[in-house]
């Protein structure tokens, strides 16, 4: 322990990546570049360098947010001028390894999304008090000796559920859908909100008990059930609010994560994915005349609470500034 921060053991792994770019890349390429950790090898920004790590990673908006808000920094403060914001590439079996070479090329933060939360958890030098119940990371702040753990993601889900939906989490029944790192972010962020009750399915029963039992010191009074996504139980709550946690819905062939007909009819369906815009489940949702919002509000949120984690600079100044970069990289025109 150390000021009330759990520190960690760095695990020493191997750093040698195959070499996928060879010399076909230059040292540096543009901002809205899918990278891999091979190009860390030869890597020489020399400003302050951030980055997205995922897997996969093409869909994310975060580099067009992010050096949006970072531009309008720098109007205001030169420093920032010489921060940029980048997307790699990262399997899950190489994260581990790829963290320590992004703390020894010098990059200063990260934002970890599908698949790298829980892993990175046990990866960093420290983490967020905040973080602890959670489980799982999905920024890290570099420190001479490592990287320390947070995770914006609750706070992110709070706001994109005001905005979307006009909806709060308190008093709320829940069914929260998935048991990955945004799913324990979720869920934590409902039952520390006192929601009415939380209903959680995954279609994994090993992955939805660890979760339960991870989330039961958190629980307190709040009703907390689980249930596999193809047969529900009878007595699901009517009005609740569905939330999908999951990466069903990324690709337009993916299978629904629930069937919304076999609920009690919910009272919003919010999808934490927002590239596409309309998932498979939020367009059942239109069938059905359910109210429905896509994750952009969430990933802004989220995004610039990481950013001021980095910067310093408050979330709300920079939130309507990522915002709009993140409607206009989201629109198709």
């Amino acid at each position: 322990m150390l000021d009330g921060i759990v520190v960690r053991e760095r695990l020493a792994r191997p750093l040698a990546f195959p070499s996928k770019i060879g010399d076909q890349k230059p040292a540096l390429s543009p901002t809205d570049s899918v990278h891999t950790p091979a190009d860390l090898e030869r890597w020489s920004f020399p400003g302050t360098a951030l980055a997205v790590l995922g897997h996969p990673i093409e869909h994310s908006l975060s580099p067009a947010m992010h050096n949006a808000a970072l531009t309008e920094m720098a109007r205001d403060q030169g420093r920032f001028a010489s921060w940029r914001y980048f997307r790699f590439d990262v399997p899950p079996a190489d994260l581990p390894a790829a963290l320590e070479l992004f703390h020894q090329r010098g990059f200063y933060g990260l934002n970890l999304t599908v698949p790298h939360k829980v892993i990175a958890f046990d990866h960093v030098a420290e983490v967020d008090p905040a973080a602890r119940p959670i489980g799982a990371v999905n920024t890290v702040l570099r420190l001479e000796h490592g990287w320390r753990g947070y995770n914006t993601d609750g706070h992110g889900l709070a706001q994109g559920l005001r905005e979307g939906l006009g909806a709060t989490l308190q008093d709320t029944h829940v069914i929260l859908l998935g048991a990955g790192g945004a799913a324990r972010a979720a869920a934590v962020e409902c039952l520390q909100r006192h929601c009415a009750s939380l209903w959680i399915a995954n279609r994994t029963a090993a992955r939805l008990d660890a979760l339960l039992e991870l989330l039961r010191p958190v629980a307190g009074n709040v009703p907390l059930h689980g249930f596999a996504p193809p047969s529900p139980p009878s007595d699901l709550p009517s009005g609740a609010l569905v939330i999908n946690a999951t990466a069903a819905g990324l690709h337009a062939a993916d299978p629904l994560p629930i069937d919304l007909t076999k609920l009690p009819r919910p009272a919003g369906v919010y999808d934490m994915i927002y590239n596409p815009p309309i998932t498979p489940l939020l367009r059942q949702a239109a069938r059905l005349g359910v109210a429905h919002a896509n994750g952009l509000s969430m990933l802004v949120h989220q995004g610039a609470q990481a950013l001021e984690i980095w910067s310093g600079v408050p979330a709300k100044r920079t939130a309507p500034f990522m915002m709009q970069a993140a409607q206009t990289a989201a629109s198709p025109d």
